[in-house]
């Protein structure tokens, strides 16, 4: 009798078929084309010590600091939803909340990389970009960014 069971579920295996993921559904993450930057707030001095602006062609975002015992601060630029895997100009603003001194202030070229979140067969494609904005270095890669103290 087992026998009987597992035949007929080995060769479907084998045969590329699948019972259980035929016609998957897609999960509903939902997701926007953006350029990004993360920071340490820390990095940045006390509480909200410092406005980050980001800029993504024309189009700018910019908020606080944040706290200096948070691990980490991020901010994005939502971009239209045709940008396709364009380049784009990225910059970046930091200025002192108390002096309102510029800080920071760097430009670069962005890229943009295809993501899909809810996998390569289901929408959305998204077309992202990420830097962190560092003190002394202005825009640079996030890679080796520890988000924790």
């Amino acid at each position: 009798m087992l026998r009987t069971l597992l035949v007929p579920l080995v060769a479907a295996a084998l045969t590329g078929c699948s019972l259980l993921g035929q016609d998957m559904p897609c999960t509903k993450a939902d997701d926007d084309s953006r350029v990004s930057a993360v920071w340490r707030p820390a990095d940045f001095g006390g509480r909200d010590a410092a406005m980050i602006r980001l800029c993504a062609n024309s189009l700018c975002e910019e908020q606080k600091s944040g706290r200096p015992d948070d691990p980490f601060a991020s901010l994005s630029v939502q971009l239209p939803d045709d940008v396709g895997a364009s380049t784009l100009s990225v910059r970046l603003t930091v200025t002192s909340a108390k002096s309102g001194d510029t800080v920071v202030e760097d430009s670069t070229r962005a890229r943009l990389t295809e993501q899909h979140p809810n996998g390569t067969s289901c929408p959305p494609t998204v077309w992202t970009a990420t830097f962190r904005a560092h003190p002394d270095w202005g825009l640079t890669s996030p890679r080796g960014l520890k988000l924790q103290g």
